[in-house]
């Protein structure tokens, strides 16, 4: 033992020790590969569900903004409908002046009657038609406006689901 030479029992408990370091240090590292390989799973199946939250996302946000311009598109088609049957309007009022006006002229009292009768006949078919316009611009105010609150109320919707 002088010379640095261990005796035969200490051998055997130092390899005794060197094996049991070496399980231990095994079963350590396998317990860490498992546990691992268990938070990797995991974190694959949380990756997974976000992908596919944000894929659905992703749709109803396509399907928003295929709403959004269906409905911008019926706006502007309405709005043009607005704009012909006031200038439909407009011209049948300008006729209805113009043959009130021709009525002025004319002198015989039968010519003069017709006249006043289809006078009064246009005058009341211009009251017709602007209450007709009247309710057509109504309608289409009222339509408007329920398409813009439909629009808000989808993208209030939206944003408390991205939330």
């Amino acid at each position: 033992m002088g010379n640095g030479m261990c005796s035969r029992k200490q051998k055997r408990i130092f390899q005794t020790l060197l094996l049991l370091t070496v399980v231990f240090g095994v079963l350590y590292g396998a317990m860490l590969y498992y546990e691992l390989q268990n938070q990797l799973r995991k974190a694959e199946a949380v990756a997974l569900k976000y992908q596919q939250h944000q894929e659905a996302l992703s749709a109803q946000l396509q399907v928003v903004y295929e709403h959004r311009s269906r409905l911008e598109k019926s706006l502007q088609k309405e709005r043009l409908e607005h704009k012909k049957a006031k200038e439909d309007f407009l011209v049948y009022k300008l006729e209805a002046q113009e043959t009130l006006n021709k009525g002025r002229v004319i002198n015989n009292n039968s010519q003069h009657e017709e006249l006043k009768k289809q006078h009064s006949d246009l005058e009341e078919e211009h009251r017709k038609q602007g209450d007709d316009f009247s309710r057509t611009f109504s309608d289409h105010k009222q339509r408007y406006l329920q398409l813009q609150q439909e629009k808000e109320q989808e993208l209030s919707k939206l944003k408390g689901i991205s939330k």
